[in-house]
């Protein structure tokens, strides 16, 4: 098995970036959701409610980002200008984010056509992984998701209109499992570092925007058929979440090695 795609997400629910290398760290891989889209009151803002939010695009520039979304001019967000702590949350947990750029609120606002404030998680995140005490980024639960292609190859050949990797939303893509092997997985190894399988990841009518055109499918696919096939004791799931022990390069083609399953025959 081998490490056939690594993506970076910047900005919570917007464009993600693939990569062939990335720097894997504790809190995720290196820029992940670093940047989150929140309501004047702190209420963060996906596209479950806002699918066009997937056609937001970004550049990683030395110190920021170029941000590109269609109709808008594109802009800059600085980090050296997101300085003021700001009381925001994802799902249950609530800690302190930086808030900083009005031009750039403007512009989200101007495009999402709701009021709107861009937050940072800043060089250290206030924000903490309970189950490890390990610093988070803006990500729903977990600091890695993992997809097997295999699991999507198959799930594919259930649906009228296949979908593609970039509904889910993966960090890494594993090739050359079984479908659904990772359902098993407890402890595996990418290239030099460990990762504990935390949880089977638990899917919701996000997977139906299409990320190409920003608009939420007709016929509620894949979730349908996700409902179908894949009810799990943690709910409809698809993927799994990771939680690295140690940190350092990952590299497209690395091998994946299983080190603990759930199961032993």
């Amino acid at each position: 098995m081998q490490l056939s795609h690594l993506f970076v997400h910047p900005m919570k629910s917007a464009r993600g970036i693939a990569y062939s290398r990335a720097y894997a760290s504790m809190q995720g891989l290196l820029h992940d959701r670093e940047w989150l889209l929140v309501s004047p009151e702190g209420r963060f803002l996906t596209a479950r409610e806002f699918p066009r939010m997937l056609l937001i695009e970004m550049d990683l520039i030395p110190g920021g980002m170029l941000l590109k979304a269609p109709g808008q001019s594109p802009i800059m967000a600085m980090t050296q200008v997101y300085t003021r702590p700001v009381a925001t949350a994802v799902w249950k947990d609530e800690f302190d984010a930086l808030h900083g750029d009005s031009q750039v609120d403007a512009w989200f606002s101007q495009y999402m056509g709701i009021p709107c404030q861009l937050l940072w998680l800043g060089m250290q995140s206030r924000r903490l992984l309970k189950t490890a005490n390990t610093p988070m980024s803006f990500a729903d639960g977990y600091p890695y998701l993992l997809v097997n292609q295999a699991s999507l190859d198959a799930l594919n050949q259930e649906l009228a209109s296949p979908v593609s990797l970039q509904h889910f939303r993966p960090n890494l893509v594993v090739s050359g499992a079984l479908p659904y092997e990772e359902d098993d997985w407890q402890v595996i190894r990418i290239g030099d570092i460990l990762f504990d399988v935390a949880k089977p990841c638990t899917r919701c009518q996000m997977t139906t925007a299409d990320p190409l055109t920003g608009t939420f499918s007709s016929d509620n696919e894949p979730m349908r058929t996700l409902i179908r096939t894949r009810q799990l004791p943690e709910g409809v799931c698809f993927g799994i979440n990771l939680i690295a022990r140690t940190e350092g390069i990952l590299q497209q083609g690395g091998h994946i090695e299983v080190v603990e399953s759930r199961y032993t025959f």
